[in-house]
């Protein structure tokens, strides 16, 4: 079976790629179609993906609600974890810590980042992770913890 990567880089070779990824990885954890999510970016130690602002995602207030942009966060953070983890362990994410900075008045754009220091510490790998407004303000940051451990 391939890897998530390179299911990535196969697919957004492909005109639409990028749509149909995101179609295929909403499927892999089917609460990820709730946010009606788009793959951006994936490779070791980033993605990225938008979650449009649609009335489906919205809160009593009109603005995204904070447990969508946790969804989209922690699929941010599954595709950085696909691309970066050996492939002879596997990972878990075992905690989640953020901070809602800002109303998600937009579209937004969720990151997920480590570095090769992060992954030295291993089993525990901090994921930190952000939800971005088309402005650039930042309206929710954290880190994600992953357990990352030998395959048996």
């Amino acid at each position: 079976m391939p890897s998530t990567l390179d299911l990535y880089q196969k697919t957004t070779a492909l005109p639409q790629g990028k749509r149909l990824f995101s179609i295929l990885f909403s499927q892999k954890a089917p609460y990820f179609g709730s946010i009606h999510l788009r793959v951006r970016e994936m490779r070791p130690h980033y993605a990225e993906i938008a979650i449009p602002k649609r009335r489906s995602v919205q809160n009593h207030i009109g603005t995204v609600h904070a447990i969508a942009v946790c969804n989209g966060l922690e699929a941010a953070m599954g595709l950085l974890a696909e691309a970066t983890t050996p492939k002879d362990h596997r990972w878990l994410p075992k905690g989640m810590e953020v901070e809602y900075l800002a109303k998600s008045t937009t579209d937004l754009v969720c990151t997920a980042e480590t570095t090769e220091a992060d992954w030295a510490g291993a089993p525990d790998v901090p994921v930190t992770v952000k939800a971005t407004r088309k402005d650039g303000t930042v309206v929710v940051q954290g880190t994600i913890h992953l357990w990352v451990t030998p395959k048996r």
